[in-house]
């Protein structure tokens, strides 16, 4: 059972930056990790995903060139690095956590075992 705890969300500018955390209980190097996202009235978004070992990573068309996730196995711990941030990115950020070799899309929120409780990241105009 891994619980899992984001951290870094805030308010920020259009255009400015902002990096968020995400720290598990247990060690999750046999877990493919993701970023999701979900604005009120709207469907949760994938943002993008890193394979358990952190060799590749896969980002909806939205977000590449802007965003970039990593991952530390050692601190159990997964990040999301987001540049030029626009208002469109205001919601709430949520980092979730799928077994290794499990069959599916990457970006299929109902393919992820465990979930944070989510940080709100707001960009102002």
């Amino acid at each position: 059972q891994v619980q899992l705890v984001e951290s870094g969300g805030g308010l920020v500018q259009a255009g400015g930056s902002l990096r968020l955390s995400c720290v598990a209980s247990e060690g999750i190097s046999t877990y493919v990790m993701g970023w999701f996202r979900q604005a009120p009235g709207k469907e949760r978004e994938f943002v993008g995903g890193i394979t358990a070992s952190g060799d590749t990573t896969h980002y909806a068309d939205s977000m590449k060139g802007r965003f970039t996730i990593s991952r530390d196995n050692t601190k159990n711990t997964v990040y999301l690095q987001m540049n030029s941030l626009k208002p469109e990115d205001t919601a709430v950020y949520y980092c979730a956590a799928r077994r290794r070799f499990t069959i599916g899309p990457m970006d299929r929120a109902s393919g992820y075992n465990y979930w944070g409780q989510g940080t709100q990241v707001t960009v102002s105009s």
